[in-house]
């Protein structure tokens, strides 16, 4: 049989994620750069383990049972109490809990985007957020950047020109601190800028926040849902980064009439997300393991991100520049115009023996072949050297 044939259109716009191959390569002899992966030395194993033994013992019917599509009530009121520690104000009935925020994103997906409908972004932007959204057809609109994150003088612009020509623009979504790729962070006065935008032209705003809680630089930035007078922000963070991404949990913050529809999204997706990982991630929050982790986990990545800049610095050759992101897991780097990275990158995987994710993907309309997105958490102190060294050849000899 020619399944070929029997595929919908939708496939069309399905690709393997660059990001998910290079994992392979974080087994094997080869230095990676490539995907977000938290350092495993900063993962509370201890803890977990004395959480799991507790919540087998203590209410094991409820952590291996279905459960409720929006998530466990408690576990949904204590991120309630976990967010106004970061100023955002919301009860149980304006969260949801996903599996991860990976879901969030196809969530937003299924319930808003139809063919032809805008999304704006920054550019560039998280790629797997496009990949999920690419399935339904909208047209992608990058607005660029520069050191203080989205330009939003030019998101107004852009906004004015699309309203103009009648178009249908669903979503704006932003990465404002510690921005995946760039590690850039949005200023605050930009924050309330696009914000104002959002309320003159009456559109939605979704701010993606898993990195924020890695903040190496003393910078006063709130997040854009803590600012949001109007329901108008759709907040999306994880457990990934600050706990363990292998619990696969994430949670969505957003109006009461966002969630019945995510909801409603969510139950013919996968019913609900684990309550036994439920379960473990609130007693996570209960017994302050979240919390107490966190400067240990900024302080290694900190000192992470500062070898990674002090290896650039020494290896890389003229031409080549970088951001100095101010939180976060990634650098972005720029190679010269005539570099392509996507074919840099196979010579650097089998020649070189060092990964990275070329930086095509993470653009709408992925022009920009020369740059690429370099993760500095997962790897050791002395890959990132010898990793960073190797590249500067593979780099010198393209």
């Amino acid at each position: 049989m020619e399944i070929g044939q029997l595929l919908s259109s939708r496939t069309r716009y399905m690709s393997a994620s660059e990001i998910r191959e290079l994992l392979r390569w974080a087994t094997v002899d080869v230095i990676s750069f490539g995907g977000g992966m938290p350092d495993p030395s900063t993962f509370p194993v201890e803890d977990i383990a004395k959480i799991v033994s507790y919540v087998l013992e203590a209410y094991p019917h409820k952590a291996l049972q279905y459960g409720p599509t929006e998530g466990i009530y408690e576990l949904r009121q204590e991120i309630a109490k976990f967010s106004e520690t970061r100023g955002i104000k919301a009860q149980a009935e304006n969260i949801i809990i996903t599996v991860g925020s990976q879901e969030a994103l196809e969530l937003l997906g299924r319930v808003f985007i139809n063919p032809g409908d805008v999304v704006i972004t920054e550019n560039p932007t998280y790629l797997a957020a496009l990949q999920a959204w690419r399935v339904y057809e909208p047209r992608l609109v990058g607005i660029p950047m520069d050191e203080n994150g989205m330009a939003v003088e030019i998101l107004e612009e852009r906004v004015k020109q699309l309203k103009a020509e009648g178009a249908r623009i669903k979503f704006i979504y932003t990465i404002p601190t510690a921005q995946n790729p760039t590690g850039l962070t949005m200023s605050q006065d930009r924050r309330k800028y696009l914000l104002e935008v959002a309320e003159r032209y009456d559109l939605l705003v979704v701010e993606d926040d898993p990195y924020s809680y890695f903040l190496f630089e003393p910078i006063q930035v709130s997040p854009i849902k803590a600012l949001d007078k109007t329901d108008r922000v759709i907040y999306l963070s994880t457990a990934s980064k600050i706990f363990a991404p292998g619990l696969r949990l994430g949670w969505v913050i957003a109006s009461e009439e966002v969630v019945r529809w995510f909801n409603l999204a969510k139950q013919s997706l996968n019913l609900n997300t684990s309550n036994l990982v439920q379960y473990i991630f609130l007693e996570g929050l209960r017994r302050n393991v979240v919390l107490k982790n966190l400067p240990n986990v900024r302080d290694l990545y900190k000192r992470k991100r500062d070898a990674m800049l002090a290896a650039l610095e020494t290896y890389m050759p003229h031409g080549v520049s970088w951001t100095r992101p101010s939180g976060g897991m990634f650098i972005w780097v720029t190679a010269p115009p005539q570099i392509d990275t996507k074919e840099l990158l196979k010579v650097a995987v089998t020649q070189y023996k060092v990964a990275f994710v070329p930086g095509h993907g993470f653009f709408v309309d992925q022009s920009v072949r020369n740059a690429m997105r370099l993760n500095f958490t997962y790897p050791t102190f002395e890959q990132i050297n010898e990793g960073i060294r190797r590249l500067a050849l593979a780099l010198r000899g393209a």
